[in-house]
């Protein structure tokens, strides 16, 4: 076999490879090149290889032209990459980053003089300690100037000289005429000054006003007395103090970026070609922006899982510093942003609806800010929510903001539950479909029910957009014209619950409540069925899987790790370096948004107390009223007692497949009965999702021996005595 290609010089392969020339910003140009055909161009390459191939002797004679194969190759493989900058920058065009320089600016200068305004009293008593002082150095310089000082080391030169000759003796002579001369005639004119002087002053103190007189003083005795301070002396405060923040530099950014302890990152600041600025730093919104390249080997997440670290690099608070991947960049692409104030050290942020104005679930909405104070956006229709935080963040009063603009879309239908029972969401039951608060038996009967009730409506859903015409319904979703059909009952339902916790990890509802919730957060939106789940210990069993990795729409305030932080945000979300890991106590309300907007984003949310919260459902309610869309609880129409009775739970259900069987069944088969009995909640589960279900209860499955093709065969399984034990115990605890 042919081998002339493995004994090229080292590197040539590399010249089939695509060169990405560098450039000094990220690419929003074009990219044009070549597909290069690697096979034919190694052909090129080497033709005398083919010839070999195919047989030809070295003595044939080829006609043609010869070309350079290395050249062609060369031009075919490289890559044109242009980068086009902004002719005018864009945050030129930015009110608010254009306002927060200016305001910047002015508060600074305006800070300055008032801070000096208010100790000039200070400042000349200051200078009047020091004015004997400078009495006495400006008469020890006139008398110097007087008695020509400066020239009297040449006289004295001169007199002590050891020879004195003729030519010397005319030169002393010469000297000492010239000194009197010179002295003579300035003791002229400084007495003649000072007589100008005394008669000046003797005018002024009789014609002037006693203010003015007074002025002239006062200024006067500063002017000598700041002559006769020392030279290391200051007279005048610092109007900021020693702590100041230093200015945003590229410099500042490498000092903070190499206090970091990171290795790769280090090494390569040491030889000077650590990090490149693809971007001037500038302005944006009320703080500055810096756009950086790490080193090879170093990602943005590296940086931003050590933000305590890099604010203290910065000199600025850490609320200040909020350092960001650039997902539509590499991984090493760095999006450094710091702000004038922390932003939790903020107002809070007022919500443009508190007053008056109405929502569409169907458009965006605003919810807070983000940490460069533009508006922040949230659009509810065709996604579900999670919101995930520890304990007093602010995830509750995130849940309610969200209520409290679905409650003022008139057509949106409210089921809102706090299992807490806190009565945070308490103004929402003006305007609730459905409400409860606390986590009672009765309280998760009813919450069950809605339950089963919201699945039954999700289906009849479809059924309706299923039936519609193509040209009402083309896309088979609810759309803002199908839900302002009454007669459709297409109308937007938002199911909001608080610490949902208590109800999936629940002995005797939690399997149920999981698999209900799951399907609505799967096929809901698509008709308009929004749920919003939030829990203070997102984990698998406070948060199922199935809900939290089929929710749209995540908002993670503080956690406390990387497990709490993927639960809510998605998966990879912390290696990707977005962590709400990095907030602090402090950030009350502030998280990170995702699902909403191509990036993840910081968020500030909205804040409003429970008064406010109460006006704002007010308003809402006669919206509704005036809209004949006030509805169930709110209504006073709540279910009927059967509704809100006991919901049938597992044992029910299995003590039903059971009545007239043996008395002892493996598990396939009673999963088989069951998915039978009650399709919508137990199609798809398994023997080991009904064994985990019954757990909770005290019933563990046993082994169950049965012929079966003249063999015994052993498998799991569940007898009737258990499930009438486990009912009995039940319901004497439920009488209890």
């Amino acid at each position: 076999m042919n081998q002339h290609h493995d004994k090229s010089a080292p590197g040539e392969e590399n010249r089939w490879l695509v060169d990405l020339r560098k450039n000094d910003g990220p690419v929003r140009g074009l990219v044009r090149g070549e597909v290069v055909d690697l096979g034919a161009a190694r052909a090129r390459r080497h033709p005398d290889d083919d010839l070999r191939d195919a047989g030809a002797a070295p003595s044939d004679v080829v006609e043609g032209v010869v070309l350079d194969a290395d050249a062609a190759v060369r031009r075919a493989t490289v890559v044109d990459v242009q980068t086009r900058r902004e002719v005018v920058p864009s945050w030129w065009f930015d009110r608010e980053a254009v306002t927060g320089l200016v305001r910047e600016r002015v508060d600074a200068a305006w800070r300055t003089t008032a801070f000096h305004a208010l100790r000039l009293p200070l400042y000349w008593l200051r200078l009047a300690q020091r004015s004997p002082r400078g009495t006495w150095r400006i008469t020890r310089a006139l008398f110097w100037w007087a008695s020509d000082g400066n020239g009297r080391h040449v006289r004295r030169a001169i007199a002590l000289g050891q020879v004195m000759g003729s030519a010397e003796a005319t030169a002393f002579h010469r000297v000492s005429e010239q000194h009197r001369d010179r002295v003579r005639w300035r003791v002229v004119l400084l007495g003649a000054a000072v007589l100008a002087a005394v008669v000046v002053a003797y005018v002024l103190a009789t014609s002037l006003a006693a203010w003015v007189l007074l002025l002239v003083v006062g200024t006067a005795l500063a002017g000598i007395g700041a002559l006769g301070r020392q030279a290391d002396e200051r007279i005048t405060g610092s109007a900021v103090s020693a702590s100041s923040v230093p200015r945003f530099t590229s410099e500042l950014i490498l000092t903070a970026l190499g206090s970091l302890g990171v290795a790769e990152l280090n090494k390569h600041l040491r030889t000077g070609d650590g990090v490149r600025f693809v971007a001037p730093i500038h302005r944006d919104g009320p703080g500055w922006r810096a756009d950086c390249d790490l080193p090879p080997g170093v990602t943005a997440g590296d940086v931003i899982e050590r933000r305590d670290r890099l604010a203290s690099g910065l000199r600025r608070p850490l609320g200040c510093v909020w350092p960001e991947p650039d997902s539509e960049q590499h991984a090493g692409r760095l999006v450094l942003w710091v702000g004038d104030r922390a932003l939790s050290a903020g107002k809070p942020v007022a919500w443009s609806l508190a007053k008056t104005g109405k929502v569409s679930l169907f458009s965006p909405f605003p919810v807070g800010v983000d940490q460069r104070g533009r508006p922040a956006t949230l659009t509810l229709m065709y996604a579900s929510m999670v919101i995930g935080a520890t304990p007093r963040m602010g995830k509750t009063f995130t849940l309610r903001l969200l209520l409290l603009a679905a409650a003022l879309d008139p057509l949106a239908e409210l089921h809102v539950y706090d299992l807490k029972g806190s009565g945070d969401l308490s103004a929402l039951e003006a305007v609730a479909h459905r409400y409860r608060a606390g986590d009672e038996d009765e309280d998760l009967a009813y919450l069950m029910a809605d339950l089963r009730a919201l699945v039954k409506d999700m289906r009849r859903r479809y059924t309706v957009v299923r039936t519609l015409p193509r040209t009402e319904c083309p896309e088979n979703k609810v759309t803002p014209d199908l839900a302002a059909r009454k007669e459709l009952g297409l109308h937007p339902v938002v199911f909001g619950l608080d610490e949902c916790q208590f109800l999936f990890e629940h002995p005797v509802h939690g399997k149920d409540a999981e698999t209900l919730v799951t399907d609505l957060v799967k096929r809901g939106p698509a008709v308009g069925i929004v749920v919003l789940v939030a829990t203070q210990r997102p984990d698998a069993k406070s948060l199922p899987t199935g809900i939290s990795a089929n929710a749209t729409l995540r908002f993670c305030l503080r956690v406390m790790g990387q497990t709490e932080n993927d639960m809510v945000l998605g998966t990879s979300m912390y290696k990707a370096g977005i962590r709400a890991t990095t907030f602090t106590r402090s950030d009350l309300g502030i998280g990170y948004l995702i699902g909403d907007g191509a990036e993840p984003a910081i968020v500030k949310t909205a804040y409003l107390d429970a008064p406010t919260a109460a006006t704002i459902t007010a308003r809402a309610r006669t919206a509704r009223l005036a809209a004949g869309r006030l509805t169930g609880h709110a209504a006073g129409l709540d279910p009927d007692t059967d509704d809100t009775a006991p919901v049938p739970t597992v044992l029910d259900d299995l003590a039903e497949v059971m009545a007239n069987t043996a008395d002892r069944e493996w598990s396939e088969t009673l999963v088989e009965r069951l998915a039978e009995h009650r399709p919508d909640v137990y199609a798809g589960w398994s023997a080991a999702d009904l064994g985990g279900a019954v757990a909770p209860f005290g019933v563990e499955t046993v082994q169950i021996g049965r012929r079966d093709g003249g063999k015994v065969v052993n498998r799991r399984g569940i007898t009737r005595q258990q499930i009438h034990n486990a009912l009995t115990e039940r319901d004497q605890r439920r009488s209890s």
